[in-house]
């Protein structure tokens, strides 16, 4: 855990560096110390159907969800997020200069009574030989 899902507008398919965003928002999580790499799942979707604010076809928007486990304080889950939005943000800087473009960020706990894991990905790090867990 946790789990980052980045949803975007379509219309930013050909300016944004989706591959850049995803890694610097895996790495930057990584580097809070508050989550282990060995949990990090980061992915994005493309969103077709959508409108936002006037409805002008050139607003863009780009949300960022991480879903994590529960039990952190407040202050630790703000400082993770406040260093994870800013690396977004930096990342998006050319496009939010160039054009319309809302930037979201929330973090959403998840209950551990109802939520289920089966994880073999430790193991097979471990078996690639000495790949970062931290």
């Amino acid at each position: 855990m946790p789990h980052f899902v980045v949803e975007y507008s379509s219309n930013l398919e050909d300016r944004l560096d989706l591959d850049g965003l995803i890694y610097k928002i895996h790495e930057t999580a990584a580097g809070t110390g508050v989550f282990e790499r060995k949990g990090i799942r980061t992915r994005a979707a493309c969103r077709d159907r959508y409108r936002i604010a006037d409805g002008h076809p050139d607003n863009g928007f780009v949300h960022l969800v991480a879903r994590i486990g529960h039990g952190r304080s407040v202050e630790v889950r703000r400082d993770a997020g406040e260093k994870i939005f800013a690396a977004v943000c930096a990342h998006l800087e050319p496009i939010y200069e160039s054009s319309p473009l809302g930037i979201s960020f929330e973090i959403q706990e998840i209950n551990p009574d109802v939520a289920f894991r089966q994880n073999n990905l430790p193991d097979w790090m471990a078996k690639r030989g000495g790949a970062k867990t931290q």
